[in-house]
């Protein structure tokens, strides 16, 4: 890959968004973490990334919410999104993602594989990125 590819990781937990950005890392991506949907919203207007992935559990917001800020800008509307969370959670949630698109879902507890076929998936990058 020429230019590395930009990721935002808006998580619940630094330690999740450590790992992801280990994973993601060693394929040559560049990650930047965000606790919360606020910080990952302005995250997301900064970095203008290739990719966000977004958990379902954040402590300010609902995950939706953040996926709507982002597509209702148009500079951003664009952006893939990955949802990452609990097969019951994304179940759950579904329904109030409908409104809006995402790419993607991954459901938890994931390995490293599945994270980064996802991501070649939706980005549509070949071999290992």
């Amino acid at each position: 890959m020429d230019e590395r590819k930009k990721v935002v990781c808006i998580y619940d937990e630094p330690e999740m968004i450590d790992l992801i950005k280990l994973i993601l890392g060693r394929k040559g991506f560049e990650l930047t973490g965000a606790v919360g949907g606020r910080e990952g919203v302005d995250a997301v207007r900064r970095v203008k990334p290739d990719l966000v992935l977004l958990g379902l559990r954040l402590p300010d917001m609902e995950s939706w919410e953040v996926n709507q800020y982002i597509k209702a800008e148009e500079e951003l509307k664009d952006i893939p999104v990955i949802v990452m969370g609990s097969s019951w959670r994304i179940k759950y949630n579904a329904k109030s993602f409908a409104g809006t698109k995402v790419d993607d879902y991954v459901t938890a507890p994931f390995g490293p594989q599945e994270l980064l076929q996802s991501v070649k998936r939706v980005l549509q990058t070949p071999g290992g990125g």
